[in-house]
């Protein structure tokens, strides 16, 4: 997306959707050459219950701040918990760690998870997470217009990139496109 003098043109459009090509074999090599220790803590023990304690946590914290009725603590532990694992899960792309060369540099953690395997049982588990939140939350709002509808597309926002046709689709907001797209 070049001009003739060689420089990129600005994109006309707010929102950029496209798909992070496969890795060169080089990098895969670099994949399998160590454990992803980014992404094998959800098969370890005690990586599921974390999520019903971080759950627990918010609730409690909503439910003590002054004026914040049963409804809306709810809603509030339902976002929280979605905005939260969404930026871990999906946003945030690479590996802190700098022992594997750059391999996973282009992957999100959903898609270190496994090795990229679809619904297997810590990915399966990670789904439902979020739509047991989403009922739990609907039942105790007393299936409220407005919290529903709050409770619902936040619950969109977390299940909709975990579903296979979302795998490795890249979405940007005011950004420019990737370099060789």
């Amino acid at each position: 997306m070049a001009d003739k003098a060689g420089r990129r043109r600005r994109s006309s459009s707010i929102l950029q959707v496209y798909h992070e090509p496969p890795e060169p074999i080089e990098q895969l090599s670099d994949q399998s050459a160590l454990p992803n220790l980014n992404a094998n803590w959800v098969n370890s023990k005690g990586a599921w219950t974390i999520h019903f304690v971080l759950i627990a946590a918010l609730k409690i914290l909503y439910v003590i701040i002054p004026g914040v009725s049963q409804e809306l603590s709810w809603t509030l532990t339902n976002i929280t918990y979605i905005i939260a694992t969404y930026i871990m899960f999906h946003y945030v792309r690479g590996v802190p760690f700098e022992f594997n060369s750059g391999a996973y540099d282009n992957l999100t953690m959903w898609e270190q998870i496994d090795d990229g395997a679809q619904y297997t049982p810590a990915k399966k588990f990670l789904l439902s997470v979020p739509i047991v939140l989403f009922l739990l939350s609907t039942h105790y709002t007393h299936y409220d217009l407005k919290y529903f509808t709050f409770n619902f597309i936040a619950t969109l926002a977390a299940i909709v990139p975990k579903l296979p046709f979302s795998h490795r689709i890249r979405i940007r907001v005011f950004s420019a496109p990737p370099e060789d797209q």
